[in-house]
């Protein structure tokens, strides 16, 4: 199975895999019924202090990547997302969720190269 990304605010592409926010704030005017989700991790999305630092700003992305990756190896709740992702692609698709406009610079970009290196698929 395949670990995938795809933008909230874009027509679901995947309907049949894992959906799975990983946004903190829930992105404006996507109703719960309509986002189809199957799972909203918020606490594995960058702190509000990183999130308020790099702003959307693909200057700053090399940076907001590092201490990202930082902020992931220091959060408790990192080993158990990668486990249940590893157990939904034994399956399932994954489909990671942001709501950013920029589909480069984001830490959906992030968090899923994140994933496939601890996973063994880069």
């Amino acid at each position: 199975m395949e670990l995938k990304l795809e933008r909230i605010y874009d027509k679901p592409q995947d309907l049949s895999g894992y959906r799975v926010l990983v946004d903190r704030l829930w992105p404006r005017g996507i109703s719960k019924v309509n986002a189809k989700l199957d799972e909203w991790e918020k606490e594995i999305a960058p702190s509000k202090e990183l999130r308020s630092w790099f702003s959307h700003d693909p200057e700053k992305f090399p940076d907001f990547k590092a201490k990202y990756i930082a902020e992931l190896n220091d959060n408790p709740k990192t080993s158990d997302f990668i486990s249940m992702v590893a157990d939904k692609l034994k399956s399932d698709n994954v489909i990671l969720l942001f709501g950013a406009k920029d589909r480069e610079n984001n830490q959906a970009v992030v968090l899923k190269q994140y994933l496939e290196n601890h996973l063994g698929q880069a």
